[in-house]
């Protein structure tokens, strides 16, 4: 087994190297007759080849690179953290699996306001009553029981190695661990996981080895969910729990399960789109803008045009206004789908607007129906096999490293999801976006996200499995990358690499990435109304599909990733 490895093509001059911060965050292109993974980590990559290798479909190569990730880029791969999975066999089977973390029995609605009734984020955010319940082991197991081809110990096998003997910290995870100094010194768990014995940082091309980790992850292998939810692991979340006034139990942990759910469908232009439903916003609203969208010829109208932008931002602004107030657990709200992903309720939501100026979004409510929130350093993996089987996967533990605290025993982060939820209506969360009754906190409910896995399908072959990490921003960077393809006739690795932009309703602000626009294009924005704010990079879509026989996979060049194939034909 060899990997083929060339840079990326990028497409458009003004995206350039001024979004590529990170020495090695060079983006790369594989093409293979025989499959590609591609990821934010180059050993996850790595290890969901090689499981392709030795006789795995691709939910074999998601699981190995999904564990892997949670050894090898702590930052957003997890176990203690939670994420949706996407799947479409070759034979067009599409389900997609919910491993969201859940709130624990003892939450309850009011447990983030202080003493006069205000929003506390350093409970939300950096507690251990900001966690919920982990459900990344009970997704990763249940795909691999009903899909997967190899054995429970090949899939694992590599993270365990890479745990126990270690691997050399790349500059990227060697930087963002030594940043963070303050947050490993509050507790014992992540002193021990994050610093040297000494006190001391880590740094690029250190050997770091976890062996609680892998302690854990041999638990797994050899005890399957049990391994994890129930015994020593329990037992070691729990003690973490008591230590930090945490509110999950040995019966928090016992009940979780992941659930199957119906994939959220749409068509844009004769392209089948397949998505995550809720408690994931990110379907409900691709479908609607993409619905939206339809109404315009967006190919004429041209890439990176403001005459396109405008439209797009529009769209945005209507859908991300439903988004506060309809999209919540299912399980718990009847969040009104069906609707939503109408193509005639998307056209009367984008009726009133105009090409010349802006909507305001104080003037754009949630639609009228009839009725009866996570970080940056989420994180996406997409693959795809020779047979054409394809799983889109995004992963999270909310902020960058959740919420800084490691279980002691157990060498995991535990995840600061709650704050996802709508601690107070009408207050933003961390990343601006608002809630409203639909996302309210309620004991084993499943806080609203952004993840948006996504599967696109033409001729019955997946064209493109994507999704990116990026809190708010990740609806729209997908939206963008299907918009690029199918409007734009562009190759995935153009899709990829062109600038992206970013509108939510509120604040009623357009995000763009700096040096990715004209000043021409920025400026009949500006006069259409819109204010504009520059940041350095929106999203990090690694992204793989078929392009006539072979499977292309693509890194985005705005992280340090990496996407791996395969040369020769898998073992039999």
């Amino acid at each position: 087994m060899t990997f083929q490895r060339q840079p990326a093509l990028f497409a458009c001059a003004t995206v350039c190297f001024a979004l590529l911060t990170e020495t090695n965050a060079i983006g790369n292109e594989v093409t293979s007759e025989y499959g590609v993974v591609t990821s934010r980590s180059e050993f996850a990559s790595r290890a969901g080849t090689q499981a392709l290798a030795q006789g795995g479909n691709a939910i074999d190569a998601i699981v190995a690179a999904g564990f892997a990730l949670a050894v090898t880029y702590p930052s957003a791969g997890n176990l203690g953290g939670g994420g949706f999975m996407v799947i479409r066999m070759a034979d067009g089977t599409v389900v997609t699996n919910d491993h969201r973390e859940m709130a624990p029995n003892a939450a309850f609605r009011d447990m983030f306001l202080d003493d006069d009734g205000e929003y506390d984020p350093q409970k939300a955010l950096r507690s251990h009553l900001a966690s919920g319940v982990p459900g990344s082991v009970a997704g990763l197991l249940d795909v691999h029981s009903r899909f997967g081809e190899l054995t429970r110990e090949q899939v694992m096998a590599e993270a365990i190695r890479l745990a126990s003997e270690g691997f050399k910290l790349p500059p990227d995870i060697a930087r963002q661990i030594s940043g963070r100094n303050s947050v490993w010194s509050r507790t014992s768990g992540s002193r021990k996981k994050f610093l040297k014995q000494d006190g001391s940082n880590y740094e690029e091309g250190d050997l770091f080895i976890q062996p609680d980790l892998a302690q854990t992850l041999r638990r797994i292998r050899d005890q399957g969910k049990d391994g994890f939810y129930k015994g020593k692991t329990a037992e070691l979340i729990v003690a973490e729990m008591e230590r930090g006034s945490g509110l999950i139990s040995l019966e928090d942990l016992e009940d979780y399960r992941s659930i199957w759910r119906e994939p959220i469908r749409g068509t844009y232009r004769g392209y089948e789109i397949l998505s995550m439903p809720p408690p994931s916003s990110g379907g409900v609203l691709l479908v609607q803008m993409l619905n939206m969208l339809e109404k315009f010829n967006l190919g004429e109208m041209g890439s990176a045009n403001p005459a396109t932008m405008h439209v797009m931002v529009e769209a945005e602004r209507r859908a991300y206004a439903d988004r506060a107030m309809h999209l919540g657990d299912m399980d718990f709200y009847p969040v009104p789908i069906g609707t939503l992903t109408d193509k005639k309720y998307a056209f009367h939501r984008i009726h009133d607007l105009h090409k010349e100026k802006k909507t305001p979004s104080s003037e754009v409510a949630a639609g009228d129906l009839p009725l009866p929130q996570e970080h940056e350093e989420t994180t996406h993996l997409s693959a795809v096999d020779a047979a054409g089987n394809a799983v889109a996967f995004t992963t999270t533990l909310n902020s960058g490293y959740g919420s800084g605290i490691v279980v002691e025993g157990a060498g995991f982060l535990l995840n600061n999801e709650m704050d996802d939820f709508s601690s107070k209506p009408g207050v933003p969360n961390q990343f601006g976006l608002l809630g409203a009754e639909a996302n309210a906190i309620e004991p084993k409910k499943r806080m609203l996200s952004s993840m948006t896995p996504t599967i696109v399908v033409a001729k019955n072959r997946p064209i493109l499995v994507t999704g990116s990490p990026g809190g708010s921003t990740i609806i729209t960077t997908v939206l963008q990358i299907v918009v690029n393809v199918v409007d734009h006739g562009m190759s995935i690795s153009e899709s990829v690499t062109q600038p992206r932009f970013h509108h939510q309703w509120m604040p009623d602000v357009v995000t763009i990435e700096s040096s990715g626009f004209k000043d021409e294009t920025l400026d009949q924005l500006r006069r259409k109304g819109h204010e504009i704010r520059e940041r350095r990079a929106i999203g990090d879509a690694n992204t793989v599909g078929w392009v006539d026989d072979s499977v292309v996979g693509v890194s985005d060049p705005r992280n340090a990733g990496f996407a791996s194939g395969l040369d020769s034909p898998p073992a039999d």
